[in-house]
């Protein structure tokens, strides 16, 4: 099953840099990316997640010797990187066959380098999503599929001038921020003419989404994934989902009730700009 005909992302985390169990860390990683393609969704490995330093999907394959699923893998990628790393990341996933990206910002550390304008070749202070897009478009033309994030939490009419700048640059889906049953702000997506993914957070501890988003802890006892999972896959029937923080040591493929065929939505478009649609 290709990723266009998924209606589930599930994020991967790899190893962090940190961790003292390394060799342990990266077959446990290699147990979770069979898991998720098992349960026929997409495997979405993070950059970097919080700012906290991780290995790259790149050096994680490597190490693994792993073959990654093309069709069923989506890497992310952040401002967050010296340009010959950027650089090198692009063309080891090109050479790798990789073609599905989610181009972000990113968070930020003080440990980490960031782009400069200059260095992609474009004027500014700073670099988005928007200026990798093109970037990648130009530098590797027709190659990657790219999406890009869509934050709910910020003001509405800012937020959609932003997506409708990245879509302009060549992204071909969306994924949002997780949401807490339906929000408006995400049901207006059905008409923004590319895919969207719903983002459910599926761990218990909801502070640090909270904290992460910058908005006030649900008005409840305590906050149950599963249930938000079901009230989320009921509010958006047209979008994907996709599942953050997903714990691995429970059964969790009942959870996902969905067949390819019914999601129009994330049937669209999943090729890049200048490749032509088949009829």
């Amino acid at each position: 099953m290709a990723f266009s005909d998924s209606p589930y992302i599930i994020e991967l985390l790899t190893p962090k840099q940190s961790d003292q169990s390394i060799e342990e860390k990266l077959q446990e990683f290699a147990r979770r990316y069979a898991r998720i393609l098992q349960e026929d969704a997409t495997v979405s490995i993070c950059d970097n997640p919080l700012g906290n330093i991780h290995f790259t999907a790149m050096e994680v394959v490597s190490f693994l010797d792993l073959s990654f699923v093309p069709e069923r893998t989506l890497l992310h990628l952040n401002s967050f990187h010296r340009k010959v790393d950027f650089d090198d990341f692009l063309r080891d996933a090109r050479d790798r066959g990789l073609k599905y990206i989610l181009v972000v910002s990113g968070d930020g550390s003080p440990r980490l380098p960031r782009l400069e304008p200059a260095q992609l070749g474009v004027p500014g202070k700073t670099v988005t999503s928007v200026e990798m897009l093109r970037y990648i478009e130009r530098e590797h033309p027709g190659h990657f599929t790219c999406g890009v994030a869509f934050n709910q939490y910020e003001p509405l009419p800012d937020e959609r001038e932003k997506l409708r700048r990245k879509i302009e640059a060549g992204a071909r889906f969306v994924i949002t921020q997780p949401v807490i049953g339906r929000e408006e702000s995400v049901a207006t997506l059905e008409d923004v003419g590319v895919p969207v993914f719903v983002g459910a957070w599926m761990s218990k501890r909801i502070e640090p989404l909270c904290e992460c988003v910058g908005v006030r802890k649900p008005d409840t006892a305590r906050y149950d994934p599963v249930e938000n999972l079901t009230a989320v896959q009921g509010a958006y029937p047209g979008f994907g989902i996709y599942l953050a923080q997903l714990g691995f040591k429970r059964e969790w493929g009942s959870l996902l009730t969905r067949a390819p065929h019914a999601f129009p939505a994330t049937r669209r478009t999943l090729v890049p700009a200048d490749r032509p649609r088949s009829a």
